[in-house]
């Protein structure tokens, strides 16, 4: 007789515990997309979660302020890769680095899928341009035609896939 109580009591807790909404055998989730340029060529990341309140609300990812701890690395190398925002949306980001190629055969060992966000803006809106690499960037940044602003955000964006047609498994 106990033995049936307890059978029924934990059919009844895990019936409890199951949501309509959620779906064990679903294989798949879609993230928005986003596109940055890398050396010339466009590479496709995701954001999953970023340091700061604000910004986590206003894209609608995961608020994870310790990611900003990766700013204080012990190391002498950074495990942060830097991300150039334009803010007012003149163009996309730029990324320092990708994958190359993305995947499991990555050969940069300088990249990393946490990127320290640095601020863009131009001082003059007449010489506005797109700008395709951190290269072309400072460059840009040496004629004095933007300023650059370094914040503590560091957000998670991995490069998904490569404008060479490489991708992380499983990507359709």
């Amino acid at each position: 007789m106990h033995a049936k109580i307890a059978v029924l009591s934990i059919a009844s807790l895990l019936t409890a515990c199951a949501s309509p909404f959620f779906d064990v055998r679903r294989t798949e989730t879609v993230l928005p997309l986003s596109r940055a340029w890398v050396d010339d060529q466009i590479v496709e990341y995701v954001t999953t979660d970023i340091s700061d309140a604000n910004m986590a609300r206003m894209i609608g990812v995961n608020y994870a302020p310790r990611l900003a701890g990766a700013l204080r690395s012990q190391s002498n190398q950074s495990i942060v890769e830097r991300v150039y925002k334009f803010p007012n949306e003149e163009q996309i980001s730029i990324f320092q680095s990708a994958p190359n190629p993305v995947g499991a055969d990555n050969d940069d060992k300088s990249y990393s899928p946490l990127w320290q966000v640095i601020q863009v803006r131009w001082k003059n809106p007449l010489v506005i341009q797109e700008l395709k690499s951190e290269e072309a960037l400072l460059v840009a940044q040496e004629r004095n035609e933007l300023e650059l602003e370094n914040t503590n955000i560091v957000v998670n964006c991995p490069v998904i896939r490569s404008a060479a047609g490489h991708k992380l498994k499983g990507i359709r």
